[in-house]
């Protein structure tokens, strides 16, 4: 399924073309899905999500295939036009994730090449925007190898609803929305978060900046809750993408931006999926490792430090 150079895609029909090309993909063996069994570990105000992969072998030929970032090999030029869904734009278009673990998982890549480790762009949050009008998802950014990035070329990720396979709503989802519904001392509440805020039973650097007041999202409206982000993650003006290694992710509803230190803790790799509450490991030993440290322990260890456990939620300045 060849595609062309201009934007070939009409907003409504981004759903459906995910779906017919990931029929396509699977039966020509372009696809090829990472199965995966799950259970629930409950830790630092989360439920946390953790799938625990049934095939190895698939796993090890996915991680074979993406060469660390600072490698020659550029899986998306050329891109697999098995894979290819639509073009967003003049500047991006959309695949299929190759070896997902979630159903119908996209990426958002820039059609020239552009380093991950560059800043995000107007033309990153239009092609973004428009996927997110259709698709009412989790999109992320792993902006840098510390950040789980495995690929430089630069792409952002979309995946549909639900992320939790037996349907519940997405656990960073629901530690947003307990904040609206308690105040300081623990009762129902129905107060307003301010625009951009920390949470309290997050132990490490981050802030989130509310979209609710901006909907339908616009591309400028994300580009200006991403600047807000990485100045509170201490970014000045002037610095290169490199000094900073983050993971960002995106609802309808949100923004939320978390400073990196390092790639994985003891043997238990993170990307942005995991301060979303979803983490992978590859077989039962890893499991237990993970249940004796603990999620949140282990996003703590990969982030940057920041503000203590239960404090109050901050107002940005």
């Amino acid at each position: 399924m060849a595609s062309s150079s201009a934007p070939s895609l009409a907003p409504g029909n981004l759903w459906n073309k995910i779906q017919q090309q990931t029929g396509y993909a699977l039966a020509c063996g372009a696809l090829q899905p990472i199965d995966t069994h799950y259970e629930f570990i409950d830790q630092g105000g989360m439920r946390f999500l953790v799938r625990i992969l049934a095939n190895l072998a698939r796993k090890e030929k996915a991680s074979q295939s993406q060469q660390p970032i600072g490698k020659d090999f550029n899986p998306f030029l050329p891109y697999d036009k098995d894979l290819f869904v639509a073009n967003l734009s003049d500047t991006h278009l959309c695949l299929l994730n190759k070896y997902n673990v979630v159903d119908h998982h996209i990426l958002i890549i820039t059609r020239a090449f552009e380093d991950q480790d560059t800043w995000l762009t107007l033309a990153d949050f239009e092609a973004l925007a428009f996927c997110m009008a259709e698709i009412d998802g989790l999109a992320f950014y792993n902006g840098g190898r510390l950040a789980g990035a495995s690929q430089r070329h630069k792409h952002l990720q979309l995946v549909p609803p639900s992320l939790c396979p037996d349907g519940s709503p997405l656990p960073l989802d629901l530690a947003i929305q307990r904040l609206e519904m308690m105040d300081k001392s623990g009762q129902h509440s129905s107060r307003q978060l301010p625009s951009a805020f920390q949470h309290p039973d997050f132990a490490f650097r981050h802030t989130i900046v509310s979209l609710r007041s901006a909907q339908p999202l616009a591309a400028n409206t994300l580009l200006a809750a991403y600047y807000t982000v990485l100045s509170q993650l201490g970014v000045k003006g002037a610095e290169e993408p490199s000094t900073l290694a983050y993971n960002l992710l995106i609802t309808r509803e949100w923004m939320m931006g978390v400073c990196r230190r390092q790639e994985h803790y003891q043997s238990i790799p993170v990307n942005s999926l995991g301060f979303a509450g979803s983490l992978l490991v590859k077989n039962q030993a890893q499991l237990t490792l993970l249940k004796t440290l603990g999620p949140m322990t282990v996003l703590e260890k990969v982030a940057c430090q920041g503000i203590a456990p239960g404090g109050d939620v901050r107002a940005e300045a």
